[in-house]
């Protein structure tokens, strides 16, 4: 298949990659890092005037329309820079209330969301859940609303969110609820545990008692499982970004640093593990367009995603591996810009379960005989 960019991604791609290169230097990320929030609001302010925010999101919710492909774009770009903004949750946050979500959500939502006013995070993940598919929170009617009760993990940059997408099992089933809140404790029926995580977001586990929520699509419908989808492509979209961007400062450093007279890229070891690492990125960019293909003709979507999933989980963290060994000790030294691409794909290849819990989803897939051929 060929997967080349048409006009209007290479087009988002030009505009993120130059944003991205000007405003997330090693310098300015390494002092958004000793802010309160972890996130780049500038950065943030400067991805919604130029309509970025909203570049998946439909015309109609103030978006440019172009839908997850644009969104991946846009994320690998972010992945290279390892700019610390929290774009992933919010857009496919936004996307699941644009399409699954009620009049009012949409409205009071989607416009802020694309212009940067406002932001979104999900809150896929349980501690000890075997498959986010079927999270352990419990969602209770409660007249034309419902109450949450549960614990979700490591809820993604939830400070200044105007509102988290949680899942949790109704009677019906799985399915998306909305909580809308500006307090920073937690909202009304439920408490954050602030925690960094791996790749230095301020994360934040929370614990719900009872909040008030509203669902966005119906409990037992395909709302839940359509958004594990996109945001499984939008991490390996991402961590392709953050592989390519590794990539790019091994060759940078072992082009300039000289051993016995000569560069260090011109060693044949030094050659086969770049050649290595470039494979891998390959194979990782190939899948995630499958992926991409796959869920906007909605056919074979599920095997698609595991397998883009697994590729970035497994690979995108060998190769960030494989280039801090390729830098020596400066690879582990935080002053060096290359630890946060290892610290990144670190995250990434454990969020919403890691390579080894792919691959046994993958495996059930492929023997119920529901996988395209």
């Amino acid at each position: 298949m060929d997967f080349t960019l048409d006009d209007e991604l290479e087009a988002v791609r030009e505009l993120a990659g130059k944003i991205f290169s000007d405003r997330a230097r090693t310098d300015r990320v390494r002092l958004v890092e000793g802010t309160s929030t972890g996130i780049d609001e500038e950065l943030w302010a400067e991805l919604g005037r130029t309509g970025l925010l909203g570049i998946a999101l439909p015309e109609e919710a103030g978006g440019a329309g172009l839908g997850l492909g644009a969104l991946c774009v846009l994320l690998e770009e972010q992945g290279r820079a390892v700019a610390p903004v929290p774009l992933w949750p919010s857009a496919v946050a936004a996307l699941a209330v644009a399409r699954h979500g009620t009049a009012e959500q949409r409205e009071s939502l989607l416009p802020g969301v694309a212009e940067g006013s406002l932001r979104l995070t999900v809150a896929l993940e349980e501690f000890g859940a075997p498959d986010p598919a079927e999270p352990g929170c419990v969602a209770r009617r409660d007249g034309d609303a419902w109450r949450l009760t549960g614990v979700k993990a490591a809820v993604p940059s939830p400070f200044g969110a105007v509102g988290v997408l949680v899942s949790a099992t109704a009677e019906t089933g799985p399915g998306l609820f909305l909580v809308v809140s500006d307090d920073p404790t937690g909202p009304e029926g439920g408490a954050w545990d602030r925690v960094e995580t791996t790749s230095h977001d301020r994360g934040g586990h929370l614990t719900l008692t009872g909040a008030s929520a509203t669902a966005v699509g119906v409990p037992g419908g395909g709302a839940l499982r359509e958004t594990l989808h996109r945001a499984a492509v939008a991490l390996a979209a991402v961590q392709l970004g953050v592989a390519q961007g590794a990539l790019r400062h091994a060759v940078t450093h072992l082009s300039a640093r000289r051993q016995f007279g000569r560069p260090l890229a011109t060693f044949q070891a030094v050659q086969h593990q770049l050649a290595d690492c470039y494979i891998d990125i390959d194979a990782m960019r190939v899948c995630l367009w499958q992926a991409v293909t796959a869920l906007g003709a909605e056919e074979g979507a599920e095997a698609a995603v595991l397998v883009a999933k697994w590729w970035a989980g497994e690979a995108g963290l060998t190769v960030a591996h494989r280039v801090q060994h390729l830098h020596g000790g400066i690879g582990v030294d935080v002053d060096y810009p290359v630890h946060r691409h290892f610290l990144w794909a670190r995250q990434i290849s454990g969020t919403l379960g890691g390579p080894s819990a792919d691959l046994a989803r993958l495996g059930a897939v492929l023997a119920s005989g529901t996988a395209a051929p």
